[in-house]
């Protein structure tokens, strides 16, 4: 029989924390998980979860919910994107990204956050 479940981001289950400019919070629920990206003012996937995932480009497919703030995609094939507060978008494994502006760009994930800036899952890949 199922069980209901509810959290909080308040009280996320994980929070991740990128090299600078913001973190990951966590939700598991069930088989699934559930982030919110706090990307602050100067964060960049390049620089700021690059050396913790040690790939040339982000490898996580997102499906999200832009809360606030905004977001520009670059995908390795040169297509670029503008992402702002209630837009809703499914991202593609291959691309980087960086914050626009002086706002905090608040991301909800339904899909690629499960390895995404964990530091377990890059010295498992490395050994």
């Amino acid at each position: 029989m199922s069980q209901l479940v509810i959290k909080k981001f308040a009280q996320p289950d994980e929070r991740r924390s990128f090299l600078s400019h913001g973190h990951l919070d966590l939700l598991h629920l069930g088989g699934s998980n559930i982030g919110m990206g706090v990307f602050e003012p100067g964060w960049k996937w390049s620089k700021d979860v690059q050396p913790i995932a040690g790939t040339r480009s982000c490898q996580a497919a997102h499906s999200c919910y832009i809360v606030s703030g905004s977001m520009e995609i670059l995908m390795d094939d040169g297509t670029r994107a503008l992402l702002t507060a209630g837009d809703v978008a499914y991202i593609p494994p291959g691309h980087d990204a960086w914050v626009l502006g002086d706002k905090t760009c608040l991301m909800l994930d339904f899909e690629g956050m499960a390895d995404y800036a964990r530091r377990e899952a890059q010295q498992s890949a490395l050994q």
